[in-house]
Order: C-alpha cells, then sequence, then structure tokens
C-alpha cells in the first residue's frame, strides 16, 4: 500500500496571537507551531495501516512556508512516518488553491491506495481541504471518522453523526478519510525517532511546479479583530434565597437573557 497523510501546522492553542498592525493577519512573531492535533490522528491511524501491511509506506505531506513547515513534518517522520514531501507556499493560500496544490502533488507521486487528514484544522475550523482533495483526485472520501480497517482494497468506516449515533461507510480504495478524536490514541515521537527524523531528507515542491496559477496563490484578508475581552465576573453573596433573587434580577436587567 502507498498511503498519504496530508497534515498543517496551525498555531498552538497556548499561544497569544496578536493581530497585525494593518490588520491583516496574525502577527506569526513569537507564535508556537505545532502540528494540527486532528492530523496527529491520522498519522497514527496510517502507522497503524502500514503495521497491518507489510511492504507499505507513509508520505506525509504538508503546504506552508518551508522554513517552517517542516518542523511538523519532521514530527511526523519521528512518529514513525516514511517520507515527507512538503509544498512551498505563503500562508495566504485559500483552502481551494491548498487543496488543488496537495491533490496535484499527491498525483505527481503517483497517487495513494488510502489517503488520511484531519477532519478539520483548529486554526480556520474551515473542515474543506480533505473533502476538496478527495473532489480534485476524482475518489471517495468521508470524514469524521472514528474507526477505521483496510481489507481487499475496500476501506470500512465508522464516523460520528448527529445526536450521537454512528454510520457504517465501505469506499473501494482509492479513498481519503478524515480522522476525528477516538480514532486511536497518537504515540509520542521517540527520542531515537527524532534523532533519525532529523537526518531524513524532505522533498520540496514549488507551487509554479504544480501548475498553481499566481492568481490562486494568494486571498487577501482584512479587518482582522481579536474578540472582545469577556466581562469580569460577578460574585453574589448572602443566603441561597436571596442570591436566587439576585440571580433572576441580573439575567433579566443586565444579562436581558429573561
Amino acid at each position: 500500500m502507498k498511503i498519504f497523510v496530508c497534515i498543517k501546522q496551525v498555531a498552538d492553542t497556548e499561544t497569544k496571537v496578536k493581530v497585525l498592525p494593518d490588520r491583516t493577519g496574525l502577527d506569526p512573531a513569537g507564535v508556537k507551531w505545532v502540528m494540527n492535533p486532528y492530523d496527529e490522528y491520522a498519522v497514527e491511524e496510517a502507522i497503524k495501516t502500514r503495521d497491518a501491511n507489510p511492504g507499505s509506506q507513509i508520505h506525509v505531506i504538508s503546504l506552508g512556508p518551508k522554513v517552517r513547515v517542516v518542523e511538523s513534518l519532521r514530527t511526523a517522520l519521528a512518529m514513525g512516518a516514511d517520507e515527507a514531501i512538503v509544498v512551498n507556499a505563503p500562508d495566504s493560500l485559500d483552502n481551494f488553491a491548498t487543496a488543488k496544490a496537495l491533490a496535484k502533488a499527491i498525483e505527481g507521486e503517483g497517487g495513494g491506495d488510502v489517503i488520511f487528514c484531519g477532519k478539520l484544522a483548529i486554526d480556520d475550523n474551515s473542515s474543506s481541504v480533505g473533502q476538496m482533495i478527495a473532489e480534485f483526485l476524482k475518489i471517495p472520501h468521508t470524514t469524521v471518522v472514528s474507526k477505521f480497517s483496510y481489507k481487499d482494497g475496500n476501506v470500512i468506516v465508522e464516523r460520528d453523526i448527529e445526536g450521537g449515533a454512528k454510520e457504517v461507510v465501505e469506499m473501494k480504495a482509492p479513498a481519503l478519510v478524515g480522522a476525528s478524536k477516538g480514532l486511536n490514541l497518537p504515540r509520542y515521537a521517540s527520542l531515537p525517532g527524532i534523532m533519525k527524523a532529523k537526518k531524513k531528507t524532505i522533498k520540496e515542491l514549488e507551487l509554479a511546479g504544480l501548475g498553481i496559477e499566481e492568481s490562486e496563490q494568494k486571498v487577501r484578508w482584512t479587518e482582522y479583530q481579536l474578540p472582545p475581552d469577556k466581562p469580569s465576573v460577578k460574585m453574589i453573596s448572602g443566603e441561597p434565597i436571596a442570591q436566587a433573587s439576585e440571580l433572576v434580577q441580573l439575567l433579566r436587567d443586565e444579562a436581558k437573557v429573561l
């Protein structure tokens, strides 16, 4: 089997981001970058699938400024992936162009039997790149997957749907799968794995070489704003009956929810 995993580098959730002075984006200075958490589930499932199918190989691929995103690729290599590819691109690439570039890169590598990705990236929550990659490649896809199996060229997954129910989907490979929390427990990169990953060569691709036009390479954003500060907490003291009475009054007169 040839397995691809599409990963994205995102800002750590504990990083305090700042808006650029011209409000066209976020200031990358001082930001800690990590692999998108849902992509960690994708990498782990790819490793389990490869190990269950001797002779298989995992290729991790990411798109973004190569000087930065290679760090997340090396994390995936340290976890156990075999090869890595970076598509050098600006941060300003939109989801459509991102999916198109990744699809062309995968095609250029001969395609894969299974393509894993996270169900969404935690920075923009768009949950669209994986599906668009599959459409560009003209292969079946499904997302929010919490159980995966592969047998005789068939992909069988269990996915979460509304109301806490589960849906079982069977697809003929090649297929794309969007990993969700609960699919597995991602492993930590071992020290030997980290040392080996440092020595591995990461293949570099450019957007122009993938046929992505200059007009597709940038989207302009304006008026970035941080959410307003949350109001301070108001503590209510006194006896329970008095507290309940005051709470109702505050909910009605200040919060305007009653």
